[in-house]
């Protein structure tokens, strides 16, 4: 599990205490902070483009009395990750993400089109089968367009977070991933496989900050 991999990171790192997550596009169910919290006790800092989605996330943390542990911020801008919502303060132990799979809506609907089929349930209108908003499924150019924004984007705020990480869903993508990130000057770089159900995805994490930096944030 994502959740998991990132305690294990985390501890590799000797980080133990103070633990603060950014979830970026946590969704309308906020699963991973209420996983991470339920069992680690951490602190998040919950992201999304979505409104709708922020708002019933909301009810959630509100009915389990989380609002001192989780808290949610708006990004209004879809074509930013971090702009607008790390502020020069912050801090993070790790940033998390499950990034948008698909290259447009379209895409999308026939990918359900087609699993629906192999279900047995094939159906006039698109039904999908899974919880998420069309702005949690797809980003123009697909996983790989995102993925490499997300790297970029990272490289702004070196200093605001130890980890940044993300779900890859693809394999063939981690050889250009760790291409970028050489060329941004990441200091460290991390792939660690796990599974999802049937499914093997990997983790990729990485960090700018040099090992004097690290060792000082872990103390």
């Amino acid at each position: 599990m994502y959740i998991d991999a990132i305690s294990d990171l985390l501890l590799d790192s000797n980080i133990k205490k103070n633990i603060h997550v950014l979830d970026i596009g946590t969704g309308a169910t906020c699963i991973y902070p209420l996983l991470g919290y339920s069992k680690y006790q951490w602190n998040f800092t919950a992201t999304d483009v979505d409104k709708t989605s922020l708002k019933n996330a909301q009810v959630i943390i509100d009915k389990n009395k989380l609002n001192s542990c989780i808290s949610l911020r708006f990004q209004k801008d879809a074509s930013h990750v971090f702009n607008g919502i790390i502020q020069s303060e912050d801090l993070f132990s790790v940033s998390m993400c499950n990034p948008p799979f698909y290259k447009s809506e379209s895409e999308a609907n026939q990918a359900t089109k087609r699993k629906l089929k192999g279900l047995g349930k094939l159906e006039k209108e698109v039904t999908r089968n899974f919880s998420g908003n069309s702005n949690e499924l797809w980003y123009p150019g697909g996983e790989k367009a995102f993925l490499h924004n997300y790297l970029y984007q990272s490289s702004l705020y070196k200093s605001n977070c130890f980890w940044f990480t993300t779900l890859v869903s693809q394999k063939e993508y981690i050889k250009s991933m760790k291409t970028s990130l050489k060329k941004l000057n990441a200091n460290k770089i991390k792939v660690l496989d796990i599974s999802l159900g049937n499914k093997k995805v990997r983790v990729v994490a990485w960090t700018f900050l040099t090992q004097a930096e690290q060792n000082s944030w872990s103390r």
